[in-house]
């Protein structure tokens, strides 16, 4: 299946323990992963070495609950290349499994080199791509995301945030797919109408599972499933947090969509045309599911994808 994550939420204003206790909530609800957001840092209220501490704390206490491997992406960004390896560090000896960087504000050369201290260290890189809208929105200048993708792929990480088609943070489908398969694969042909306008071998090159994150909840996850495949993060924010009942139940009520459209994947049902049956199927048996599904039943995003060929 693919894997869940939620972005911890409000990103600024909590203090490091009641940021602690929501991913111990999301984590011990049946996420695999949560995640800082791309803002927090290092701030007055909540200073680096004490989210990391209390994220452990949460991460260890989860997996002893739940039997399950969780992990949380603490942000190693920071001024200096030398802070944010200080912070890698500290993160490997407080033994959890993933840190997160953020690419385009960091830069190249520090990427790189985190990602290969993470990779000689047994850590995961997720790769938050925060201001990648300056360079690739406007059309008529700057670089296309697919081209910032390979760039990644190049520099080094594990996870990338890759739109959802779906959602808030939408791309146009095909060409969303196109740097997916970019990201994921070690050959893709050309095809001009996914915007890949020339064949790619990248050899032995590791390849980056795409996260889809942004706007979703649990009404996308047929799509989502459908979309992006078991090799893949799908991460929600306020579609966990902002659940009526809270955190925990937030993150059963995605875990049990998941499931329930992976079954019936599996099954030979039609996720694109069958979703939104399959999601109410599950609410029946699952009181968190029926809740989130009332919450989030109005949400939309109606504007055009920006991301065209």
């Amino acid at each position: 299946r693919p894997l869940l994550g939620c972005t911890i939420k409000p990103k600024l204003g909590l203090s490091a323990k009641n940021y602690g206790r929501a991913v111990y909530e999301c984590l011990r609800g049946g996420l695999d992963f949560t995640k800082d957001d791309e803002n927090v840092n290092s701030q007055p209220f909540m200073r680096w070495r004490d989210r990391f501490l209390f994220c452990a704390e949460a991460l260890y206490k989860a997996q002893a609950e739940t039997g399950e491997i969780k992990g949380h992406y603490l942000n190693a960004t920071a001024g200096t290349c030398e802070e944010m390896m200080k912070r890698a560090v500290f993160a490997r000896e407080l033994g959890v499994p993933i840190v997160m960087h953020d690419y385009l504000t960091g830069g190249f050369t520090a990427n790189t080199s985190l990602a290969h201290y993470c990779r000689d260290n047994g850590l995961l890189l997720h790769i938050h791509r925060a201001m990648h809208a300056v360079i690739d929105r406007q059309k008529n200048h700057g670089m296309h995301f697919r081209v910032l993708a390979k760039a990644l792929r190049l520099s080094g990480g594990d996870h990338i945030h890759a739109g959802t088609v779906v959602g808030k943070l939408e791309g146009e489908r095909d060409i969303t797919l196109g740097f997916v398969d970019l990201l994921r694969d070690d050959f893709i042909e050309k095809d001009r109408s996914r915007g890949i306008f020339f064949t790619q071998d990248w050899v032995s090159l590791p390849g980056v599972i795409p996260v889809a994150s942004g706007g979703i909840h649990v009404w996308h996850m047929p799509a989502l499933t459908e979309i992006f495949g078991d090799d893949s993060v799908l991460q929600f924010g306020g579609g966990t947090l902002g659940h009526p009942w809270g955190n925990a139940p937030g993150a059963v009520a995605n875990r049990v969509a998941l499931e329930a459209c992976v079954k019936a994947r599996n099954e030979g049902r039609d996720l694109a045309a069958e979703g939104n049956e399959i999601i109410r199927e599950a609410s029946k048996w699952s009181p968190e599911l029926a809740a989130a599904c009332e919450v989030w039943k109005e949400i939309r995003f109606n504007f055009q994808a920006m991301d065209t060929l």
